[in-house]
């Protein structure tokens, strides 16, 4: 039933201008993968590597939004290139 809802809040195009009051916090790996434009053995070993904050409910992933968009928000700043290749 938990792991339902998340999923169907994650599937709204913009769960924050619904009028439930919720505001998205995570992002799932698909949604990463779309972000990135990344495939999904990349987004994978992208969450696993620690540089932005998840955790697994029921099997899936879910990424901190906050987290991730300070992430990606620092890599903007920094010279572009793979980090997982360096």
């Amino acid at each position: 039933m938990f792991e339902d809802k998340i999923e169907a809040m994650n599937k709204q195009p913009n769960a924050a201008d619904d009028n439930s009051g919720f505001e998205k916090r995570v992002y799932t790996v698909e949604e990463i993968m779309d972000i990135l434009s990344i495939g999904k053995n990349t987004a994978y070993a992208l969450v696993n590597s620690g540089v932005f904050h998840f955790v697994k409910v029921g099997g899936h992933y879910r990424i901190s939004k906050k987290s991730f968009d300070r992430w990606l928000d620092n890599m903007e700043s920094e010279r572009p290139g793979c980090q997982l290749c360096d």
